[in-house]
């Protein structure tokens, strides 16, 4: 009885989905619960589209993952690299990108770009300020940090641009192809992706420019600037894969009896290291933390879990102490981005499934 859930509590929470859909919270909601044995429920409701026609929703549906993109994709290649030898947590970006120099900016190493800690913006239009991908690495490398390496936590969309861009230059290949060599196939990952062929994807934003609706591209500005590839954003994929994804974090980077991180690494990667700081991370990852800082996973999970968000409305929590992971997909950018009721939803959905452990 101790790893299991209460039926009537864990229904309770998942009709939140049903309820946020028809409130206005989000458009459709996709949502998986499960522990290190089973998926407990898997729940769809709501439209895929509602603008310019109304789409239905399925378990093939993909939504824009945004910056999920940092954890599905980004963190796990570069924990790949790691175990491979070719990369160390504390290579400098300089080694790399020698342009990166400037301001304090040789100090910073990948362990600043995972743990949010390099000191670079949070966010540049730099679809508007810069010709293409390699002319915004070199923006980037120019442009001046907010506070030194190490101080501080700032959520970064840049720092993971870059990291995107060096694991392209140790792999010799786009991050898309990586990816799916090193993180999406050996899961079995067969439809997460960046730029989906597909025509069954969630909708997300007006686009302010063209006056379409955003389906099938990248939602993010910069990645979509970018060819709809890049470590901070472009990711697609729908709630099958992101159970496999949830599957092995939850068993500690096991997968069918196979291993697909070592435990020494996954410990590494979960490592709360910036507890001392103004935000709790972990390589890549968000962490609860125990100074009652407000999470997106809510109030009452363990101080050790670790999750992540996305713009479009998507998260992952992981709490392994408590044996539930639970995965929320949904598109509430559609129609516009101006709707942020998911925020306090969020935590209120997790804290009711957390609350239906025995």
């Amino acid at each position: 009885m101790a790893n299991m859930l209460d039926k009537n509590r864990l229904e309770y929470a998942l009709a939140l989905l049903e309820r946020g859909v028809k409130e206005g919270d989000f458009p459709s909601a996709t949502a998986a619960v499960g522990n290190k044995d089973k998926v407990y429920k898997i729940c769809q409701f709501g439209k895929a589209s509602l603008y310019p026609k109304v789409l239905g929703l399925d378990r093939e549906t993909l939504y824009d993952l945004a910056s999920l993109t940092k954890v599905v994709g980004t963190t796990m290649l570069a924990m790949r690299f790691l175990e491979k030898g070719l990369i160390t947590l504390h290579d400098r970006v300089v080694e790399y990108i020698p342009e990166f120099k400037n301001d304090e900016k040789e100090r910073i190493t990948l362990f600043h770009l995972l743990t949010h800690t390099s000191g670079l913006p949070s966010h540049l239009p730099l679809y508007e300020l810069c010709s293409d991908y390699e002319d915004a690495i070199r923006y980037i490398s120019d442009v001046e940090l907010d506070y030194l390496p190490g101080a501080q936590v700032r959520y970064s969309d840049l720092g993971f641009i870059v990291l995107g861009y060096v694991l392209e230059q140790i792999g010799g290949e786009s991050l898309d192809v990586l990816c799916r060599r090193y993180v999406f196939m050996p899961l079995g990952m067969l439809h997460t992706c960046f730029n989906p062929t597909t025509d069954n994807v969630a909708a997300t934003e007006i686009d302010k420019v063209s006056g379409k609706v955003v389906i099938g591209e990248c939602h993010d500005e910069n990645g979509r600037f970018f060819g709809g590839v890049s470590g901070h954003a472009g990711l697609f994929s729908n709630i099958d894969d992101m159970i496999k994804f949830g599957t092995v974090l939850i068993n500690g980077g096991k997968i069918d009896g196979r291993t697909f991180l070592s435990p020494v690494t996954f410990r590494t990667m979960i490592k709360n290291y910036t507890n001392t700081l103004n935000e709790d991370r972990a390589l890549g990852w968000c962490v609860k933390g125990d100074k009652e800082r407000i999470s997106s996973g809510g109030d009452i999970i363990s101080s050790k879990a670790f999750g992540h968000t996305g713009f479009t409305g998507t998260s992952i929590w992981i709490d392994i102490e408590n044996d539930i992971y639970v995965i929320l997909l949904t598109n509430r950018v559609h129609p516009s981005r101006d709707n942020n009721y998911i925020v306090r939803f969020r935590r209120v959905f997790h804290n009711c499934i957390w609350a239906s452990k025995i």
